[in-house]
């Protein structure tokens, strides 16, 4: 059985896309040959977790991306119909951990960012932990407070996010007058 370290989330199928079978696709990756190279990717069905359950693979013949609403149009071989493809609405797309592209100096895979601890430089005080990443006009950590629910956004450049260590789990942030004023 494989573990949850063994693959990476690259998307979410939220609706069918017409009557033969494609899916709608909400991306969580930047790479857009993993919606439109054809070749091997796993399923997750809605309401199955990884270490528990295992990926179903699919062959994805095609993909197209829809840029006014962030979302690819894909086909697989293995859903043939509407009703095939409305059962698979909340499936998470897979592909192996291995297959991650190499990266250029500066950027970070979101899953390596997700858990990080987030401190102050200046101070050395903890702040929080990256809990996700919003895209807007640039790429917004969310970062959960610690002792708090609370989450909120930080840009992620270099001027705010010097430090990003991969290997202790740390990122410093040098916050700019009133991001963290609550």
């Amino acid at each position: 059985m494989s573990t949850p370290d063994d693959w990476l989330e690259v998307g979410k199928i939220v609706a069918p896309q017409g009557l033969r079978g494609e899916l709608r696709i909400y991306p969580d990756s930047d790479f857009p040959e993993r919606f439109m190279e054809p070749g091997q990717r796993w399923l997750l069905p809605p309401g199955a977790k990884l270490g528990r359950d295992e990926p179903q693979p699919v062959r994805l013949l095609s993909g197209r991306y829809l840029n006014k609403q962030n979302l690819y149009v894909v086909r697989f071989a293995e859903v043939v119909d509407r009703t095939s493809a409305e059962n698979l609405r909340g499936a998470k797309l897979l592909v192996s951990a291995h297959s991650r592209p190499p990266l250029e100096a500066g950027e970070y895979h979101l899953m390596d960012l997700m858990g990080m601890e987030v401190f102050d430089q200046v101070q050395q005080v903890a702040i929080g932990q990256v809990v996700g990443l919003a895209t807007a006009a640039q790429d917004l950590l969310q970062v959960q407070l610690t002792d708090s629910e609370q989450v909120i956004l930080i840009p992620f450049v270099d001027e705010i996010v010097p430090i990003v260590d991969l290997t202790t789990k740390r990122l410093e942030i040098v916050p700019p007058a009133g991001l963290l004023d609550l």
